[in-house]
């Protein structure tokens, strides 16, 4: 079942999203029209009064390249997307132009006095590929909006609770061993440890909560002290002191101390990410909650749920029951507005070939979703996808599977008119 409908009425204002078969019925009755593609929602051509309109949570569940999002209405999940950020593409563009500044003043081609050690950054700047994911969620949290009367926001804040691993006293004994504490431990030690045996690097079997300092000798349940170990390990190990166990591989065993005592650094960044786009969801005005990862996890085992970005939002934050009415989520990538570049550069940061000035071409531009309909030539056929435009006229349309070249603009229709996003069902 696809996502359900947004609708809005001839004022602009969110209604109740409705079931696919109603919104056809709609379009062919005339009642309503196409307003925006992607996502899907249409405007009503009569207003209705008083229309009753059931409030809508939206959950999100932030992630490094991929953030979760679903609308939950009660206990029912009528809407659900995927967005894939760009940030490497970004960390990776911001890296090939320092090498070609610095280059260019190493060659002495034009002196430019050095300026790393001049800079100022503000409080709470990130890293551009950082802010990305920041900047796009949150253009999706207000576009959904527009489209949805959302009540309230529930987002996962922290993927794992760092601090409450650290130190389990923080809030008692119901806590370090409740069952969502497990959660939250295990979670955390099989992204640290790459989901591997720490002492023989074995994967894909079942793995066991391992003190590196036996307990038996004082050991705590600090996260410091624990790693993961396969069934055999764990017995051959037993209560030894790891120092003996790993006498004769002392590289391996430096390795292990090392890395036990090493913070997940992706799981900070992230976290870092998190707080940022918290403190922005605050500035709309809306209730907005947070859930820890483990509990989302929890809640997704504990309701049978498979593992997708999507479900996960799903589960974000309490959740009693949910009932899913979709399995088919939009699937959106971040591509971007294209370069400010006037030219293109070689690999040595010479230019080599110039950039259009005018972006449009026959009133395309690259990046629209167009549907061309190729009546004579080569190329007969329906063809539906992302255009890239020529000077000539004449366009390639970026498919699912390939990449169709010279399709003539007079065939174009456009669908969807671009906005840096690519989607997909």
């Amino acid at each position: 079942m696809s996502n359900y409908v947004f609708v809005i009425d001839t004022n602009k204002q969110p209604q109740t999203p409705i079931h696919p078969a109603q919104a056809r019925l709609l379009l062919n009755q005339g009642q309503a029209a196409v307003y925006r593609r992607y996502p899907f929602t249409l405007i009503l051509k009569e207003s209705k009064p008083k229309p009753k309109i059931e409030p809508i949570t939206l959950k999100i569940d932030p992630g490094s390249k991929t953030t979760g999002i679903a609308l939950v209405q009660g206990n029912k999940v009528i809407w659900g997307a995927e967005l894939t950020h760009r940030g490497q593409v970004i960390k990776m563009s911001l890296e090939s132009r320092r090498s070609l500044r610095r280059s260019r003043r190493n060659r002495h081609t034009r002196y430019r006095q050095a300026r790393f050690l001049n800079r100022k950054r503000r409080e709470g700047w990130l890293a551009p590929s950082l802010q990305h994911r920041v900047e796009t969620t949150l253009t999706w949290v207000n576009k959904l909006i527009k489209f949805a009367p959302i009540s309230s926001i529930v987002q996962e804040l922290v993927r794992f609770d760092l601090q409450q691993l650290e130190n389990p006293e923080i809030s008692g004994i119901e806590y370090q061993q409740g069952e969502l504490q497990g959660y939250e431990v295990r979670q955390y030690l099989l992204e640290k440890w790459s989901r591997k045996c720490a002492y023989c690097g074995i994967e894909n079997v079942p793995l066991e909560v391992e003190h590196i300092h036996p307990k038996s000798k004082g050991g705590t349940d600090r996260i410091s002290n624990l790693c993961l170990a396969c069934h055999d390990c764990n017995q051959k190990k037993g209560s030894q002191d790891i120092q003996d166990f790993m006498s004769g591989k002392p590289d391996l065993l430096q390795r292990i101390l090392r890395q036990a005592k090493q913070p997940l650094k992706d799981a900070t960044a992230v976290n870092s990410t998190r707080w940022s786009l918290f403190n922005r969801l605050k500035e709309t005005g809306l209730s907005v909650s947070t859930g820890s990862g483990g509990l989302t996890k929890f809640n997704r085992t504990r309701l049978n749920l498979p593992k997708t970005h999507w479900l996960d939002a799903a589960c974000v934050g309490k959740v009693e029951a949910l009932k899913v009415l979709t399995n088919k989520p939009l699937l959106i990538k971040a591509t971007g507005h294209g370069s400010r570049q006037m030219c293109r550069t070689d690999k040595f940061g010479f230019p080599s070939r110039y950039v259009p000035r005018f972006k449009f071409v026959k009133g395309f531009q690259t990046g629209d979703i167009v549907k061309a309909v190729v009546t004579k030539g080569k190329k007969i056929g329906t063809y539906f996808g992302r255009i890239a435009v020529r000077s000539s006229g004449s366009f390639n349309i970026t498919l699912k599977a390939a990449i169709v070249q010279g399709i003539s603009y007079k065939y174009c229709t456009t669908i969807h008119k671009k906005d840096g996003y690519l989607y997909a069902t």
